[in-house]
């Protein structure tokens, strides 16, 4: 059980794509066709070599827990959806992000666990947030 919906995120030109992608089940991260970079968190120049040769690509939706915490209490959040399991996901394609872990036991989360994405709407219903389950 998660706080659904989510409140919707700040938006820009730049990372419209990337909260868009979602309502579709699509994650999207970019690339640089300059220097092959794939990252997140959009911007329109490559964070490596400041190119402005950037695509958006969709991700697998997979990838494997680099670092997690978890809150019991959480100022704004819901007490029926804590804890809240915050953690950094490694995607298969390379790039980390910061997103939640859904549907898990917090004493189930590990460094290395394999998880998937999925997508909450916001509460606008004009995007969606990426969160991620164990697989």
């Amino acid at each position: 059980m998660t706080w659904e919906p989510r409140p919707a995120p700040v938006v820009t030109p730049e990372s419209e794509p990337y909260w868009t992608g979602g309502l579709n089940g699509d994650l999207r991260i970019q690339r640089c066709t300059d220097c092959d970079l794939v990252y997140v968190y959009p911007r329109a120049h490559c964070p490596d070599c400041l190119g402005d040769h950037v695509e958006w690509v969709e991700a697998s939706g997979r990838g494997t827990v680099y670092s997690y915490t978890v809150a019991h209490q959480v100022a704004g959040w819901p007490d029926d959806d804590l804890p809240l399991v915050s953690a950094y996901v490694e995607l298969d394609e390379g790039p980390r992000l910061m997103t939640n872990l859904v549907d898990c036991d917090p004493d189930d989360v590990a460094v290395g666990i394999a998880v998937e994405v999925r997508f909450e709407q916001s509460e606008d219903g004009e995007f969606a947030v990426p969160v991620f389950t164990p697989v």
